[in-house]
């Protein structure tokens, strides 16, 4: 897998939160007040995309297809999917699972990709710490707004 191809993965992942934006829906619901403001998405985003790609980058390189490799796929296809879950279907409620089988998925992809490239594993730390955070907003604004 080349790094054009990578970027591709990841720039399709990222356009998720493109095509199903927060809207009128996220602005009617009610929030926690810690909820970070909104100009820190994008910003945000932007750079734990481009460190994922890095990441998926120096796995490949170093080792090829492989466990680190599948857990890379499958926490990039669980990221594209909670934009649309959450935003697009408004099922914060199977949003929620599937954020939490992301963080899972990013943890194990550390793990394996410690082995392989240190560099790599660090990448994804912030990531994870961003998810955790986004999880536990999804189950608040989940709860909030629970009837």
């Amino acid at each position: 897998m080349s790094a054009f191809i990578i970027a591709l993965l990841v720039l399709a992942a990222a356009s998720t939160g493109a095509m199903f934006k927060p809207g009128e829906w996220y602005r009617g619901l009610e929030r926690p007040s810690w909820t970070p403001p909104n100009w820190a998405f994008p910003v945000v985003w932007t750079i734990l995309y481009i460190a994922i790609g890095v990441s998926g980058w120096l796995v490949w390189e170093a080792r090829g297809p492989g466990l680190a490799m599948a857990l890379w796929l499958v926490q990039l296809g669980l990221n594209a999917a909670w934009s649309w879950l959450f935003f697009g279907r408004h099922r914060m409620d199977l949003a929620f699972v599937d954020i939490c089988l992301l963080l899972l998925a990013i943890l194990a992809y550390i793990i394996a990709a410690s082995a392989i490239s240190p560099l790599a594993a660090l990448l994804f730390a912030p990531y994870a710490a961003w998810v955790a955070l986004a999880a536990m907003l999804n189950r608040s604004v989940w709860r909030l707004n629970s009837a």
